[in-house]
């Protein structure tokens, strides 16, 4: 497993984690409950990625619109409008789309139709990829997405296909996902079972304490730190604590 070519993610704590950090090309998924961070997680991931190893980043939204994205994200005075001057950033909003597969629900249009507006949408990030040339690609989030394919089948289906669409870019993907279910004995979800990595970040109570805790639930090619660990968010973005324990 040395010899894995790995994909550093810049996040103070967790590539000590990962045994150096995420396999080249997996595409990984980040599951949390609400405030946990998510989006942080997976934008600095990108911003790391252009500023120390010059790989170029493509940020895809099914949720937000660019605006409202870059609003969010001012406060950790990541200058996301002169990278994609320079041609480092991508975004393609796609959270139209959501909208667009609600609407076909509530006109009960065939899944014929569903697939269309699926394939109109890779075909978008396909572009994405392409103008400058991705190395590292967030797409936040899933469940704007699958939730409209209430069938596990047709859900599996979408999600693979958005799967070997990431993974014939050669890009190092980043998920995320809505934790449906909090705790210690938690319901996984349909997404952990088909990505290449699982990193869950939630919020627990310890002691008399809410403490944000991180946990790489999985990772192939590597070897893991599977235990939970806590993890602030500052001015700075994500930073995980990987010698301290939880419990």
């Amino acid at each position: 497993m040395s010899n894995i070519e790995r994909v550093r993610s810049g996040i103070p704590g967790l590539d000590e984690m990962l045994n150096g950090g995420i396999p080249k090309g997996r595409v990984i998924l980040v599951v949390g409950g609400p405030g946990t961070g998510k989006t942080i997680f997976c934008t600095q991931f990108l911003i790391n990625g252009i500023k120390q190893y010059g790989d170029p980043g493509l940020f895809i939204s099914l949720d937000e619109t660019d605006y409202h994205i870059k609003r969010e994200l001012a406060s950790f005075n990541w200058d996301i409008a002169q990278l994609e001057r320079d041609k480092m950033w991508a975004l393609v909003d796609l959270s139209p789309f959501g909208h667009m597969a609600k609407e076909m629900k509530r006109s009960k249009i065939a899944l014929g139709k569903r697939e269309f507006a699926l394939e109109k949408a890779i075909d978008d990030i396909k572009k994405g990829v392409k103008s400058v040339g991705s190395k590292r690609i967030v797409i936040d989030t899933m469940n704007s997405l699958t939730y409209q394919f209430p069938d596990s089948l047709q859900r599996r289906a979408v999600i693979l296909a958005l799967m070997e669409v990431f993974a014939s870019t050669g890009a190092t993907t980043l998920m995320t996902a809505e934790l449906r279910t909090s705790g210690l004995e938690r319901e996984v979800q349909l997404e952990e079972y088909l990505a290449h990595g699982v990193v869950i970040m939630q919020t627990l109570q310890v002691g008399k304490a809410a403490t944000r805790v991180l946990q790489i639930e999985k990772m192939r090619e590597t070897p893991i730190d599977t235990q939970m660990r806590p993890y602030r968010i500052n001015e700075k973005g994500i930073e995980v604590y990987p010698k301290e324990s939880v419990f």
